[in-house]
């Protein structure tokens, strides 16, 4: 049985001819930037997120380094994170002459330990990033609390998380700023690179909006130094058609995920995802844990069952961040989960006989 990694082709043969008019209305348009899909997706973004203010972006990374920029990180100030996550979370502090400061992860949800957040607060932080990785939001809660007294600004990054919800409230809003990513591969994916920022703040949600488009105020005056990064018409148009099936397939992957951990449940020698009372994943990843990983993963390709491994060498211990001093051994938890993670198959149209073929296999 041949089975995807990420199936993106059922979704697109499910809605082909809603893909094909809305992208077709914009070629007979010709408006390829910010033309009117993308207030409209932005609208939906909202009212979907529960967030005021949703402002859409060239992609994930750039959604991230204009939310440093809209709240003014300057060169020195810190940004505690974790270091089990995609670079870009790093990356943008890095780039911005922000530095990173690194809070261990939590072994179960492989989200940032809140409890141990606030012993890395110092003068010059300046905001918190936690990750809602693979899917599940992390404790924010504890991390709003935690940033208020300290008056810190919390940036969500919920590449991986848009659609969860955590007590009651959708990722994008449970912190003062949310970004997330349309990589075509996230629960929400466009056709190529695409990104939003959410925001309940409405001179944040403005100064935002200005960024993005180089700075500008109005057309050719300029408040702020800025960038290039408007999500074009195009992929606007695309996920307006995918934002109608978006909440089903919220519910479809968290079943599935859930079918996952019923299947596997009698293998002592696999660890599956554990999901946080009050948190609802969208599973952006299925990961399990293994001390034989490796040899796991071999004999599933020979089967070809494809797996990956999110991720296999943590931030802190990667050469491009060899300045901040950190070495091996600093964050044991995060260091252990790298050596036995990896994903399998997952979207929210795999089949149930695909599941059951591939825990047969584990």
């Amino acid at each position: 049985m041949k089975i995807n990694f990420n199936d993106l082709k059922t979704q697109y043969n499910l809605f082909k001819k809603d893909f094909d008019d809305s992208i077709s209305k914009v070629l007979e348009n010709q408006n390829f930037i910010m033309g009117s899909e993308v207030l409209e997706l932005e609208k939906t973004l909202s009212q979907f997120t529960g967030s005021p203010h949703s402002i859409t972006c060239a992609n994930g990374t750039d959604a991230l380094q204009i939310a440093l920029m809209a709240i003014d990180l300057q060169p020195g100030d810190e940004v505690i994170t974790t270091p089990f996550s995609f670079i870009s979370t790093v990356e943008v502090i890095a780039l911005l002459g922000g530095k990173p400061v690194f809070c261990e992860i939590d072994e179960t949800s492989y989200n940032l330990d809140a409890t141990k957040l606030e012993k890395l607060i110092t003068p010059k932080t300046k905001a918190i990033i936690p990750v809602s990785l693979f899917g599940q939001i992390s404790d924010m809660d504890m991390i709003n609390s935690i940033a208020a007294k300290h008056n810190l600004t919390v940036i969500e990054d919920a590449a991986q998380s848009f659609g969860a919800i955590y007590k009651g409230k959708r990722s994008c809003n449970v912190s003062k700023i949310a970004c997330t990513s349309f990589f075509p591969s996230k629960p929400l994916g466009c056709y190529g690179d695409g990104g939003a920022m959410f925001t309940t703040d409405e001179a944040l949600a403005q100064k935002i909006k200005s960024i993005r488009s180089h700075g500008q105020e109005k057309k050719y005056y300029y408040q702020y130094v800025g960038l290039n990064s408007r999500l074009d018409t195009l992929q606007a148009a695309i996920l307006n058609v995918k934002m109608k099936a978006f909440p089903e397939e919220c519910n479809l992957r968290d079943a599935a995920g859930a079918r996952y951990t019923e299947l596997l449940k009698n293998k002592s020698y696999l660890k599956t995802p554990i999901i946080s009372e009050g948190n609802k994943s969208v599973y952006a990843q299925y990961c399990l844990r293994a001390t034989n990983r490796d040899e796991i993963m071999k004999s599933l390709a020979a089967k070809e069952i494809p797996t990956m491994i999110y991720y296999p060498h943590p931030l802190h211990l990667q050469k491009a961040f060899s300045y901040l001093g950190y070495k091996e051994g600093d964050f044991p938890i995060t260091e252990m989960i790298s050596k036995e993670i990896f994903s399998i198959p997952m979207s929210p149209y795999i089949k149930e006989e695909e599941q059951v073929f591939i825990c047969q296999n584990l």
